[in-house]
């Protein structure tokens, strides 16, 4: 039983014991009774599921009593209400407030830090390859040490053929899209940033139809024409508008749209679950020698000037922002799921574009900024609340087909139980009719001497 089970049971088993109720809503006629089914089931059934059946013969309880106590019935119904309510704040529920409340705060952390750290006005290192390759080494160099080490988590099968044919598309379009991304720092603002990443569900849809893992529903289209167009009375209410950094921001998002879809084809379609960990593990080296290539040649002529400055503490600290905010992402799936996920991406947004124009004052918000995005984040909700809903959807039919499997099964059980029975009955008749040894008479009968000769 875990800690939730237990803080609605404490509260439940608090209100049967307690004998000072007034005499209307006493339930001790019912104390008996639940509390000793819930003792047999606890005998029973050692696994999480035991408050649900506890709670199943509460209220099965409080039918049949309710007819003679409906006073005290509503009371109970009540409280298990309130123990409910009360359950949900419980330590268990803090910490995913906690890790949701760490990852925006890392995911805003980085980006603002990876913006510092490039900007000619402030740390000055206008190297992004640099800076990525870094991320690459350090992320890939703790997973190694967390995998073959501490064996936190464990590695998968990797064949020289998966690699291949997995591993390297998705780390050359992950090296391209934080290359891209990055860069676009040195250009235009985090605001505008921000405000043009709505087009990723845009540039993921698109690309999905192209491979043929997305059908092309007009629902869909018209709410990614929405975001389009929001971006764009964005982008035009842009005061320092940058072509060029608003080609390589876009960029950015198309190889990012493409490592997600040949993610969601090719792993899942040798059956491979990778966690950020294991992504890390195998996807980094390669990245790294990805950028290696345009590193030499674009960045490291640059980097012999005697004079440029390099702080190891400055970039240990933001590659290990980037490490842990990869963690995080990893603990909220885990503990919430992706939906909360895109929940507080959108609050993300609203609240790096906050901050950003207040750390960094050279970044202007207009009103048509404000305005177009507010009409691409509208699309984007939509679009996030559109694959909710096919998720629960596909989820539902799921379970539903489980279900008549199930009971199919079980009624070929039953059928087979049945006909096993009915057979069974069947041969006994016949043979004590084609028995010819059969006594006629029973053998109690013949113990008290009938048909026994007079002494």
């Amino acid at each position: 039983m875990n800690l939730r089970e237990f803080s609605i049971l404490r509260v439940i088993l608090k209100f049967f014991n307690n004998d000072s109720v007034s005499c209307e809503f006493s339930i001790t006629p019912l104390n008996q009774n639940c509390v000793g089914r819930f003792l047999t089931f606890h005998a029973h059934n050692e696994s999480n599921s035991t408050l649900v059946l506890f709670l199943q013969c509460v209220y099965r309880s409080c039918e049949c009593w309710s007819v003679q106590q409906p006073l005290g019935c509503f009371a109970l119904k009540h409280t298990l209400d309130m123990a409910v309510t009360m359950a949900l704040m419980t330590r268990q529920h803090l910490l995913t407030y906690i890790y949701l409340l760490v990852y925006i705060s890392l995911s805003s952390g980085v980006i603002l830090y990876n913006k510092w750290v490039l900007s000619t006005l402030y740390f000055n290192f206008p190297f992004p390859i640099t800076l990525t390759m870094i991320h690459m080494a350090f992320s890939g160099g703790v997973a190694f040490f967390l995998i073959r080490v501490l064996k936190v988590v464990s590695p998968i099968k990797m064949t020289l053929h998966i690699y291949a044919t997995c591993v390297v598309p998705i780390s050359a379009f992950f090296a391209a899209s934080l290359w891209f991304g990055n860069t676009a720092y040195l250009y235009i603002s985090v605001a505008f940033i921000q405000m043009l990443k709505a087009l990723m569900p845009v540039a993921t849809f698109l690309v999905a139809v192209t491979c043929g893992t997305e059908k092309l529903r007009c629902d869909v289209f018209w709410n990614m024409v929405l975001v389009s167009v929001g971006v764009v009375i964005s982008s035009y209410g842009e005061i320092h508008f940058n072509v060029l950094g608003t080609v390589y921001q876009v960029t950015g998002i198309v190889a990012e749209a493409l490592r997600l879809v040949l993610t969601q084809v090719l792993l899942q379609k040798k059956g491979l679950t990778l966690n950020p960990i294991t992504s890390l593990y195998y996807i980094a080296p390669c990245s790294f020698a990805f950028l290696f290539i345009p590193w030499y040649i674009l960045e490291k002529p640059e980097m012999e000037d005697p004079h440029m400055q390099f702080n190891f503490w400055v970039f240990f600290s933001n590659a290990l922002c980037a490490f842990a905010l990869n963690l995080s992402t990893f603990l909220v799936i885990g503990r919430t799921g992706a939906v909360t996920i895109r929940v507080a991406g959108v609050l993300k947004d609203w609240l790096l574009i906050t901050l950003s124009t207040i750390i960094f004052p050279e970044s202007k918000i207009t009103g048509l900024n404000i305005i177009g995005y507010a009409i691409a984040l509208g699309g984007v909700v939509i679009y996030n609340y559109l694959k909710v809903r096919d998720v629960c959807t596909s989820q539902l039919q799921s379970i539903r087909d489980e279900s008549a499997k199930e009971l199919q099964t079980e009624k070929k059980a039953d059928d087979a139980m049945d006909n096993k029975e009915e057979t069974s009955w069947n041969d006994s008749v016949s043979e004590t009719h084609l028995d010819e040894e059969a006594p006629l008479i029973s053998s109690r009968i013949s113990h008290f001497g009938v048909g026994r000769k007079p002494a």
